[in-house]
């Protein structure tokens, strides 16, 4: 059975920062795009940040600088380092991986994604 499973959400002031991680187990994901996405209520969920086999990275225009990701192979995750969060960064955040052939850090989106995690919330305030 294929799980991915957050940890590390929770709350935190204005300009603090959180430490998200997902642990994969049931296949390897070592030759896949993974990623963060998040979704506050009512809205759609949305790319955060992904990261390739290779190491390479994507961020969104509202995170880049502020967020970090990274991947550890040989433990089966993938991790969200986020500093100088702003009330805005508050929503239900999701490890996800993308199995496609062609899966790259700049297709990767909701629809293409195949594994999604639980969710993990993260509620900043002001």
């Amino acid at each position: 059975q294929v799980q991915l499973v957050e940890s590390g959400g929770g709350s935190a002031q204005a300009g603090g920062s959180l430490r998200l991680s997902c642990k994969t187990s049931g296949r390897t994901f070592s030759a896949d795009v993974l990623g963060w996405f998040r979704q506050a209520p009512g809205k759609e969920r949305e790319l955060v940040a992904a990261i390739s086999y290779g190491y390479s990275t994507w961020y969104s225009d509202f995170v880049k600088g502020r967020f970090t990701i990274s991947r550890d192979n040989s433990e089966n995750t993938v991790s969200l380092q986020m500093n100088n969060l702003k009330p805005e960064d508050t929503a239900v955040y999701y490890c996800a991986a993308d199995t496609r052939v062609t899966a790259t850090i700049r297709t990767m989106t909701a629809s293409s994604v195949d594994y999604w995690g639980q969710g993990t919330q993260v509620t900043v305030s002001s």
